[in-house]
């Protein structure tokens, strides 16, 4: 039985933008993770006694600051070679041929496949052939996979591509391919990169994205790692994801229909952080949470936001037992209308009636979000106000609550 590894975008040593602006962000512990996650992943092989790691791409996430990175990674294929586990490895656009000015020599079970034209590495003790093309700058446009050699008949044929290939949102449409592309050379398995989200686009043959190995921001959630692809003699495929990720990132929503007091709120985030933490499965966790739902302590949040998002990072603290860290908390909830609240007559009433004819009238709300200049250029909600209105007739509902809750005293009570 042939047993392969497959990971792709390891982008060693990346900086770690904004996150130093986050107060008690994990920055030290996020920059460690990114080769841990390669140790992980050098584990892995051995463990699952690989006979072969493929890397499509972006090994490195630039051109190194110095030799550290690049002796590093020689370091973690040294033990690799110890084993006599082979790798095969191409270069993607954050690492492009081009860009990288410091690097070293591998050891010489490695082998970097070209840049400039397709190149194929045959095992005949493995019965495999691995075929692939590095990006030589950092934009390819072309459709690379079009020039890649048809399958050798006999053995297990790998295409090892960095590529968007039918697209992926948030990501840069290097090498496109269709899906018909890749079935036309006829190999057994894709071992895709690029796109950072793991995901199988067609399993006859497989066409695999095995995701990045580590998580580095809000934007890459989940678990993150590697495929182990184990074929028989007939070239059956079956695919096994690992994670190897060091830190993980969550979003967490948590649903404050129920809360009717500020301990009702504290509570179900402590529980909903709680479930969270132990989804880690013993990593620490970088969570954003969002407070969601249509609830009786809406106008509460609104007024008193920037001492609840404190309590909120100090229930991560005894939820987490450390290793939860909340990288930001955002409001969604909406204001708790009761069944009857049409039936209100008077003065309130017709508040209620300004209020919604307002929110129903854009050149209104035009007008008046020219009054509140300060609140789309900074200030404590700026992060939260985009570049048009959108965020005033989002909050009209929490102003009508607001307004009500005053003027019938239901705020003094609360």
């Amino acid at each position: 039985m042939l047993r392969f590894l497959h990971a792709a975008d390891l982008h060693l040593d990346s900086p770690l933008r904004g996150l130093a602006r986050y107060e008690g962000a994990p920055v030290e512990a996020m920059q460690r993770a990114l080769r841990g996650a390669v140790e992980n992943l050098v584990r892995t092989a051995i463990e699952r006694k690989v006979s072969l790691v493929v890397i499509a791409g972006d090994v490195y996430d630039g051109d190194c600051r110095d030799f550290n990175t690049p002796l590093f990674f020689s370091g973690q294929m040294q033990r690799l070679a110890a084993e006599n586990i082979r790798v095969v490895l191409i270069s993607g656009n954050h690492d492009a041929a081009n860009k990288m000015t410091r690097s070293l020599r591998l050891p010489p079970n490695c082998r970097p496949l070209s840049p400039d034209a397709p190149e194929t590495r045959i095992y005949e003790d493995l019965g495999v052939a691995v075929h692939g093309q590095g990006f030589a700058q950092g934009e390819v446009f072309d459709n690379l996979a079009a020039g890649y050699p048809a399958a050798i008949k006999g053995l297990y044929n790998i295409g090892l591509l960095h590529t968007s290939a039918t697209g992926g949102q948030g990501h840069a449409p290097y090498a496109p391919c269709s899906l018909d592309d890749l079935r036309a050379r006829q190999y057994d398995y894709w071992a895709l990169g690029h796109i950072h989200k793991r995901q199988t686009l067609a399993e006859d043959p497989h066409i695999v994205f095995p995701g990045n190995i580590q998580g580095r921001d809000i934007g890459e959630t989940g678990a993150k790692g590697c495929v182990i692809v184990e074929v028989d003699s007939a070239h059956n495929t079956h695919i096994d994801f690992v994670p190897l990720d060091v830190v993980r990132w969550q979003h967490l929503t948590v649903d404050l229909a129920t809360a009717e007091n500020e301990d009702d709120v504290l509570a179900l985030v402590r529980q909903s952080l709680g479930e969270c933490a132990r989804h880690g499965e013993g990593r620490p966790i970088a969570v954003r949470v969002t407070l969601a739902g249509p609830t009786p302590m809406h106008e509460r949040l609104a007024v008193d936001w920037q001492r609840i998002v404190q309590e909120v990072r100090n229930q991560a603290n005894q939820a987490g037992d450390g290793d939860l860290w909340v990288e930001k908390v955002l409001p969604q909830t909406k204001p708790f209308r009761p069944p009857d609240d049409t039936a209100l007559d008077g003065p309130i009433g017709e508040l209620l009636t300004l209020v919604r004819e307002l929110q129903a009238d854009e050149a209104a709300l035009a007008e008046l979000a020219a009054e509140f200049p300060e609140l789309r250029s900074g200030g404590a909600l700026a992060e939260f106000l985009g570049g048009d209105d959108a965020w005033l007739h989002e909050e009209l509902p929490t102003v009508e609550s607001l307004l009500v809750g005053h003027l019938t005293g239901e705020e003094a009570r609360r």
